[in-house]
């Protein structure tokens, strides 16, 4: 019994399982589109102004303090212990939500919220670090598409159950309650992962199945990052050998691992061109992040929850959906995407400027949800374009930069009303990157 419970835990299928499981209550949150509607109405009666300007920035500033420490012990502890401390986190996120009052109450639950977003880079970090490189993109698919379905699920479970059960609030985040609670007890079935990106790198290649071909893996058993786009030579490319335990004391080891971690940076931004896309990255990627934090607070400015019907469940199924078939749509086109594809970025970015015009000067609630849904569509399109070029470098720096520049414009998208105005700067921003991109040499 022993020997079989063993022999399921080491195929590729039974953590996939396992971690699409957790993906999937983990991201079924019925309550999340009307976060902002609940926080003003009365189970919490806080205002428009204590949630823009006190509570929602404490998310940003947590995400920033917590992201490149959890980025380190999630490689240093294998990815489940971060897991687990992601369920810990979303448990004590609702529960506060469902039971705490008061503003200070409300900035600690955006402070766990901001843990439960920086533990993310372990879900998707997990299943590389257990599975054999043939069947990664098998599981990345898998694992990815999951959390998009159910994200749709949970946000038309939401709308339907406010619009036709009048279901109230308290108990959508009862159910998101129930939903984060199964994810953290999937985390516990999931295997304890032998290996890491940095700290616990295997010092041989993993073969490719088919021994006979004599075909290994090429390098790491990690996914392809930029030093890949850097150096042809597959020595290169491959893992530092770290000493082993025995000959050096683990400060060395720790030293070594930072050394190596300041090298993949060094390669990853002498190129110019490659700098030049991740600036472009950070910049819409924190355009981005600051209208999904407060976009609602948004829609509740033009249309107030508590005198008008609230679609927000409906516009994020849509949106979501909408993302995932454009995102899916990418793989059929037959486009040189070195050729046309800054042109790409240029024109897409430049409809998500005027989509944010049209919900800054816009006083109709559906222009702002149509414009909503262009906006999030066309960021997914030309995020997946640059994720296909490899245009991000795959050790969370990016997006360590991301949140500081996030912080640092977060004082002045607190008014609801000069949001989408001061997000629009940069979407312009991004086009005087992609023209110095495009400069030979």
């Amino acid at each position: 019994m022993g020997c079989w419970k063993q022999e399921k835990t080491n195929t590729w299928a039974f953590p996939t399982l396992i971690l699409c499981l957790y993906g999937f209550f983990y991201m079924m949150k019925p309550s999340e589109p009307f976060l902002t509607p609940y926080l003003t109405g009365r189970d919490k009666n806080l205002t428009t102004d204590e949630v823009t300007n006190q509570i929602f920035p404490v998310w940003t500033y947590s995400y920033l303090a917590l992201l490149f420490p959890v980025f380190l012990l999630t490689d240093y502890v294998r990815y489940k212990p971060v897991l687990l401390l992601q369920g810990i986190s979303l448990i004590i996120t609702w529960l506060l939500l469902l039971f705490a009052h008061g503003v200070m109450a409300m900035q600690v639950v955006e402070f766990f919220y901001g843990m439960v977003t920086a533990t993310e880079v372990a879900y998707y970090a997990y299943i590389y670090s257990v599975v054999s490189t043939q069947h990664y993109q098998r599981v990345t698919s898998y694992c990815r598409s999951v959390t998009l379905v159910a994200a749709t699920v949970a946000a038309v479970l939401g709308q339907l159950l406010v619009s036709l059960a009048h279901v109230s609030y308290f108990y959508l985040n009862a159910i998101t309650l129930a939903s984060v609670s199964l994810a953290f007890l999937c985390s516990f079935f999931l295997p304890m992962p032998q290996r890491s990106m940095f700290f616990h790198r295997k010092d041989t290649p993993e073969p490719l199945p088919g021994a006979d071909k004599g075909v290994a893996a090429g390098g790491s058993h990690r996914p392809s990052s930029c030093q890949e786009e850097k150096s042809p030579n597959p020595a290169a490319r491959g893992p530092t050998p770290q000493p082993q335990a025995g000959n050096a004391r683990p400060h060395s080891h720790m030293l070594s691992v930072l050394l190596q971690l300041a090298k993949d940076l060094r390669d990853c931004y002498s190129s110019r061109k490659l700098l030049y896309w991740s600036l472009w990255w950070a910049l819409a990627t924190a355009g981005f992040n600051q209208v999904v934090n407060y976009v609602q607070v948004l829609w509740d400015f033009r249309a107030p929850s508590h005198s008008s019907a609230v679609y927000n469940g409906a516009v994020e199924a849509i949106a979501t959906f909408l993302s995932s078939v454009t995102s899916f749509l990418v793989q059929y086109m037959k486009i040189n995407w070195d050729h046309f594809g800054e042109l790409a970025l240029g024109i897409f970015s430049a409809i998500d400027a005027g989509c944010l015009f049209l919900m800054h000067f816009s006083t109709n609630i559906w222009a702002c949800y149509a414009s909503y849904l262009i906006f999030k569509a066309c960021y997914m399109f030309l995020l997946t374009i640059a994720t296909f070029k490899r245009f991000g470098t795959g050790h969370g720096d990016s997006v360590f930069n991301l949140w500081q520049l996030l912080r640092s414009h977060t004082r002045d998208f607190h008014d609801q009303k000069h949001l989408c105005a001061g997000l629009m700067q940069m979407p312009k921003e991004n086009s005087e990157i992609l023209h110095r991109a495009a400069e030979p040499g």
